[in-house]
C-alpha cells in the first residue's frame, strides 16, 4: 500500500462510527422475509402441508410403526454376536509408525518410561474413558521402520509389535486400568488441582486375569522369569538376536515398572500433589499406609 493510499484509508476509518450493536446490520440480500402460513390470501389454503392425512393433521405414528404389520425389530430374532455390545471394552490403536513419528518430533522422550500420560500429552492418541475406552492397543503397522529403544506400557499389544520393540532392546508391558484410574492417568493436571490423594489402581476383572498374567502378552502380573523365557522364544520365532538389556546404559530406565496398584511412575497411591506449592504430601498414619500398600 502506498503512503497516499494509506493516509486516505486512515482518514476514512476516523470518519466512520465505531462498531457497536446499534449499527450492526446483516448484508443486503442475506435475510429473506419468512412466508406466513395460514393467513387467507397471503399464504392460506393448505399452508404447505398438502391434502388430508397424517402429514397434514400432525398425528404421525411413532418411530418404527409399520402400519400394523409385525415390525422389523420384532420379526428378526436376536443373535448372540450383539450381546453385551454396549459394555464391550474398546482400545484405541497406536501404531509403531505413529510412535516413531512422535519420538522423531521430540514429543515423546524415549529416555524415560512411556505410559498413557506421555502419549496423551503428546497428542499421539485420544482416550475417552466415558465412551468405554480402556486404553491403547499397540499394533504392528510400521514395524519395519521402528528403531527406537523404549520402555512402554500399553493395555494391549500384538505379537509382532512386541517383537519389533524387543528387537531394538526395548521393553513392553501390558497393564489394566479401571475407568477411574484411566481418567486420572490421561488428565493428571486436572486431578492434581482437586487436591485429592492418588487412589489405588484396581485389579483386572475375572475375564482379563488370564491375559494380564500371561508372559506371552507381557502382562504386568506375569512371572518375571517366565517373561524372560517368552522374550527368548519370541526372538527365536522371528529370527533376531535378543539384546542383553542388563548391559545397556539405560538399564535402570528399561527395568522401571509400576506396582500393580500404582497409577503414575514415581508417585505412590495415597500421595497428594500440591500444584500451587509444588510439593508432594505423603501419608504418615499407619492405617493409611496399610490401606494404600500393595
Amino acid at each position: 500500500m502506498s503512503g497516499h493510499g494509506g493516509s486516505r484509508a486512515l482518514e476514512m476509518l476516523r470518519s466512520l462510527p465505531r462498531v457497536s450493536l446499534a449499527n450492526l446490520r446483516p448484508l443486503p440480500g442475506s435475510k429473506k422475509k419468512e412466508k406466513r402460513r395460514g393467513r387467507g390470501r397471503y399464504g392460506g389454503r393448505k399452508c404447505g402441508r398438502g391434502h388430508k392425512g397424517e402429514r397434514q393433521r400432525g398425528n404421525r405414528p411413532r418411530l418404527g410403526f409399520e402400519g400394523g404389520q409385525t415390525p422389523f425389530y420384532l420379526a428378526i430374532p436376536k443373535y448372540g454376536f450383539n450381546e453385551g455390545h454396549s459394555r464391550r471394552r474398546q482400545y484405541q490403536p497406536l501404531s509403531l509408525q505413529r510412535l516413531q513419528y512422535l519420538i522423531d518430533l521430540g514429543r515423546v522422550d524415549p529416555t524415560q518410561p512411556i505410559d498413557l500420560t506421555q502419549l496423551t500429552n503428546a497428542r499421539g492418541v485420544t482416550v475417552q474413558p466415558l465412551k468405554r475406552d480402556y486404553g491403547v492397543q499397540l499394533v504392528e503397522e510400521g514395524a519395519d521402520i521402528f528403531s527406537a529403544k523404549v520402555n512402554i506400557e500399553v493395555q494391549r499389544a500384538s505379537e509382532l509389535a512386541i517383537a519389533a520393540i524387543e528387537k531394538n532392546g526395548g521393553v513392553v508391558t501390558t497393564s489394566f486400568y479401571d475407568p477411574r484410574s484411566l481418567e486420572i492417568l490421561c488428565k493428571p493436571a486436572v486431578f492434581f488441582l482437586r487436591g485429592q490423594p492418588i487412589p489405588k489402581r484396581m485389579l483386572p476383572p475375572e475375564d482379563l486375569v488370564r491375559y494380564y498374567t500371561d508372559a506371552g502378552t507381557r502382562g504386568y502380573l506375569a512371572d518375571p522369569a517366565k517373561v524372560a523365557e517368552a522374550r527368548l522364544e519370541l526372538a527365536k520365532k522371528y529370527g533376531y538376536v535378543l539384546p542383553d538389556i542388563t548391559k545397556d546404559e539405560l538399564f535402570k530406565m528399561l527395568s522401571t515398572r509400576k506396582d500393580p496398584r500404582q497409577i503414575f511412575f514415581g508417585l505412590a497411591p495415597g500421595w497428594i500433589v500440591n500444584m500451587a506449592d509444588k510439593k508432594i504430601l505423603k501419608p504418615t498414619d499407619e492405617r493409611l499406609l496399610k490401606y494404600y500398600s500393595s
